[in-house]
């Protein structure tokens, strides 16, 4: 599978020239889904048509809390914040503030753009993270071992590995997953991949990975969900760059005449060029 991404890569970069703008506006068309899977994730009652509602300012049908609206706003400004900036700058922990104050805007102010104070410790399911006073040093060292292993490891173990203890040493008092993940994407798009989108759907397993890495201290679980999204994310912009017709996966069973489940069995593997837009399985012939 690291194979495949590594041709995916050139394929997409040998397509590319000329189609710049096509790329952005499928990274713009993107950021509800960003926003509505990272939030579901972190247990937000909005769904993706209510998130684009409210990205589009358009009226929701029915209450909405500030903070569940400020979370989609924030979180779409930050994700289309990093496709530009993580061309220009490493990340480093100004970096990381400056995007978790720009996500807590406006919901609470008093702990955004800062890590955890002295006393101020967090629980995530059973695991409490380190205490406060040691945040700073494991974030830099975090930063430094993912830069020092860049020649040696790819880039899925390496950013696996950054997410995992990301999470796992908890820097801020709230944000910790949504600024995770926006981190992911950040360092993709700043060595040269595209942005992933890590899904809903998918957040048992996601889960799982932390426990792996907590209990174990392995990262195959999130190396295998960095992966597939991934991978899903080059199926889906090669379609679109390569000119392809794109239809549903429904279509393409019929015009073929092949199982329809045998075909979102292998969508859902990631061996067929297939993707999701807007929940429904698509792919380009």
């Amino acid at each position: 599978m690291i194979q495949r991404i590594a041709a995916y890569r050139e394929r997409y970069y040998r397509i590319l020239p000329g189609r710049e703008s096509l790329v952005r506006l499928i990274d713009e068309a993107e950021v509800p889904e960003h926003v509505y899977n990272s939030n579901a994730i972190e247990n937000s009652t909005l769904t993706l048509e209510e998130t684009e509602k409210i990205l589009n300012q358009v009226a929701l049908e029915r209450y909405i809390t500030e903070s569940e609206i400020f979370e989609a706003r924030n979180l779409a400004r930050v994700v289309g914040y990093i496709s530009g900036k993580a061309s220009e700058k490493d990340m480093d922990i100004e970096m990381m503030l400056l995007l978790h104050k720009m996500m807590m805007s406006n919901i609470n102010t008093e702990i955004a753009g800062r890590f955890r104070l002295p006393g101020e410790y967090v629980r995530v399911g059973t695991h409490i993270a380190p205490q406060p006073e040691r945040v700073e040093e494991l974030i830099t060292r975090m930063l430094y071992n993912y830069k020092a292993v860049y020649d040696t490891t790819t880039i899925i173990k390496r950013l696996a590995r950054l997410h995992l203890t990301f999470e796992h040493i908890h820097p801020f008092i709230d944000g910790n997953g949504r600024i995770g993940r926006v981190i992911i994407n950040y360092q993709l798009v700043r060595e040269g991949y595209v942005p992933i989108n890590i899904k809903f759907v998918d957040r048992q397993k996601y889960y799982e990975a932390f426990r792996e890495f907590d209990h174990e201290e392995k990262t195959a679980l999130m190396e295998e969900i960095l992966l597939k999204a991934l991978t899903h994310s080059y199926h889906k912009r090669l379609a679109y760059l390569e000119g392809k017709e794109i239809i549903t996966l429904g279509e393409y069973s019929k015009r073929m005449n092949l199982s329809h489940s045998n075909l979102l069995n292998k969508a859902n593997r990631q061996t067929i060029e297939a993707f999701i837009e807007k929940g429904i399985w698509k792919i380009g012939i």
